[in-house]
């Protein structure tokens, strides 16, 4: 396991990339965007230089790091790639082209990884020529910080693959859970049916924003309150995630909470459009409702 894909330079994939070629591999990043690239690769040298400054690590390690990305808007940049790791949106149906997109520029041994929070692992890896090389490595937000990565087979994953992906994780200095495919996996089967339930408290008038993330952060002793989270996973992938839950299981105690939908609706999606449950438009966040 030398050289390693990601699609997506949003802030998973750039993440994903950060940490990776931090730990001595090669790093292909690929978006649909030159200057989402450019972006993506101009906040990892940002994120280096603060780690520095912080004696994190050392300047030398922050520069090699910086040399062993290359970036494409091609799929045929990850010809070489041991394993490529999607990193794109929460949604099914472009995850399901990409993978199809992706299978031919890939040499016959490649792994290939989805950091899907909540999405099937069987069904994606069905789309490819290959899900006996396909897992879910789910990453937590943001990957340079989080310590835990999710890992999930598929039914038809291979042990080999498993255990590869795995000792990968763990170059990456990451902790690893295993979870069964089950829709949204451990993680956020437990953590968004949470966050959905904040956002009835505040959409039944129980309490305001700041209330209801102070009191969980005071009483449960959270570092952020569920809906200042919610704004930071970003309230359209939240919404997704209830979807997945709430059709795979058919349990109405999983159907997304009306305000949440309308959210979504309205675009405020949280701190990438600076506005959610908090207006991010000024020097501090400030609750909406």
């Amino acid at each position: 396991m030398k050289i390693i894909g990601i699609i997506g330079a949003g802030q998973m994939g750039s993440g994903i990339a950060q940490i990776c070629a931090t730990a001595g591999y090669d790093v292909k990043l690929s978006d649909l965007e030159q200057t989402r690239l450019d972006a993506a690769v101009e906040k990892i040298d940002q994120n280096l230089k603060r780690m520095v400054a912080r004696d994190k690590i050392d300047a030398a390690t922050a520069e090699a790091a910086m040399k062993r990305i290359a970036t494409g808007t091609d799929y045929a940049i990850f010809g070489d790639c041991d394993i490529v790791i999607e990193a794109a949106t929460e949604n099914e149906e472009i995850k399901r082209s990409i993978f199809r997109t992706l299978v031919p520029a890939l040499k016959p041994d490649a792994i290939i990884a989805s950091n899907t929070s909540s999405i099937s692992i069987t069904r994606l890896a069905a789309t490819t020529d290959r899900p006996e090389k396909f897992i879910g490595m789910h990453f937590m937000n943001p990957v340079p910080v989080m310590q835990l990565v999710e890992l999930i087979r598929g039914i038809a994953t291979g042990e080999q693959t498993f255990e590869i992906v795995r000792k990968l994780a763990l170059d990456l200095d990451k902790t690893v859970a295993v979870s069964e495919d089950f829709p949204a996996f451990i993680v956020n089967r437990i953590l968004l049916p949470m966050i959905n339930e904040a956002v009835y408290t505040l959409y039944e008038g129980v309490g305001s924003v700041e209330a209801i993330d102070t009191a969980l952060k005071l009483g449960a002793n959270h570092p952020m309150g569920p809906l200042e989270l919610a704004d930071f996973i970003g309230l359209d992938t939240c919404l997704a995630v209830m979807h997945v839950l709430y059709d795979g299981l058919a349990d109405s105690k999983y159907r997304p909470c009306p305000l949440l939908v309308k959210y979504v609706e309205a675009g405020w999606l949280g701190r990438k459009t600076n506005r959610g449950f908090y207006d991010y438009s000024g020097d501090k966040p400030v609750p909406t409702r």
